[in-house]
């Protein structure tokens, strides 16, 4: 019986991951190559952070990030300490990085602006890795694209629909399908598009990006059909209009019908069933969200060995 090759574990050239185009197209399908191999062979990596400590930082409340990345770290033989609140208000960013970097061998955090990243980043001698912040969500695309992968097979050539507001997911999305050679659509209601910064940069690698009104369009012949919540943490105070105007961007049956027979449905989560999504789509054979979750896991033990340093 042939053993298939371990992948070698590419270090990445970044120091940090802020953005998600600071792993270049090369380390990004690495990386999504590890990620495999690690699902498939965990007790494989059980010593691969031997040693190695995390900082966890959130401002935001988090079940799929936190606990991922506290089991990331811990069933590869580190372990991670843990800090909730604001972050440079006590005291200041630059203090707070160059605390952590004498204490710990990588930093993420999961924080409101992509400022409070970029100062960690900037103090920090250790690598930086952004969980979620305002302009992206970096670890997420890394596991939907896994997700993807671990269904269709090549990514080359497949459409991923993104129904609904152009935040944070959307940007990193985007920025991800458009380097696999991916097809990215999204539909939102006029004013809520993705900031043209990050348009303009997923431009640059060639792929098709349509921006449209229409769900119906977005979803035609989609492989994927993603959706996200309409308000977003601190856009509590808009959760009602932003009912009404996104109403009509719900992801239904009659909308997975646009899309190929053989899609699948995403979602980030957590979901606001009946308002972004109708139970039946993400209760369907064709969601994979649970899948989905599952390989955030995956895709940030992968991230971790891409970043951490070898001594400290």
């Amino acid at each position: 019986m042939t053993v298939a090759a371990k992948p070698k574990i590419l270090k990445a050239a970044a120091p940090d991951f802020a953005r998600d185009l600071d792993l270049t197209t090369r380390e990004m399908v690495a990386l999504l190559d590890l990620a495999d191999d690690l699902k498939r062979a965990p007790k494989d990596y059980l010593d691969a952070a031997r040693g190695k400590s995390i900082a966890l930082l959130f401002e935001k409340p988090s079940l799929r990030t936190r606990l991922t990345f506290e089991l990331a770290i811990q069933q590869m033989g580190g372990n991670s300490v843990t800090s909730e609140g604001p972050i440079g208000v006590r005291e200041p960013l630059k203090d707070v990085a160059r605390n952590l970097d004498r204490w710990v061998n990588a930093i993420v955090a999961r924080v409101f602006s992509q400022a409070t990243i970029d100062g960690l980043a900037k103090r920090s001698n250790v690598p930086v890795i952004n969980a979620l912040s305002d302009m992206y969500h970096p670890c997420q695309a890394l596991a939907d694209l896994q997700t993807i992968r671990g269904r269709f097979g090549p990514l080359d050539g497949l459409k991923l629909a993104f129904i609904g507001d152009g935040n944070n997911v959307a940007h990193s999305l985007m920025l991800c399908c458009a380097r696999v050679g991916m097809e990215f659509a999204i539909a939102r209601p006029e004013g809520y598009g993705p900031d043209p910064s990050v348009v303009a940069q997923a431009s640059v690698f060639g792929s098709k990006i349509q921006i449209t009104a229409d769900p119906n369009e977005a979803a035609h012949n989609a492989h994927v059909v993603y959706t996200d919540v309409w308000a977003s943490m601190g856009q509590e105070n808009e959760a009602s209009i932003r009912r009404e105007i996104f109403a009509p961007y719900q992801v239904d049956e009659d909308l997975m019908s646009h899309a190929l027979p053989e899609a699948i449905f995403l979602h980030c989560l957590p979901a606001k069933r009946g308002e972004e999504v109708t139970d039946a789509v993400i209760e369907s054979r064709q969601s994979l969200v649970f899948d989905q979750a599952e390989n955030r896991l995956h895709a940030q033990k992968a991230l971790l060995l891409m970043l951490l340093p070898e001594t400290h």
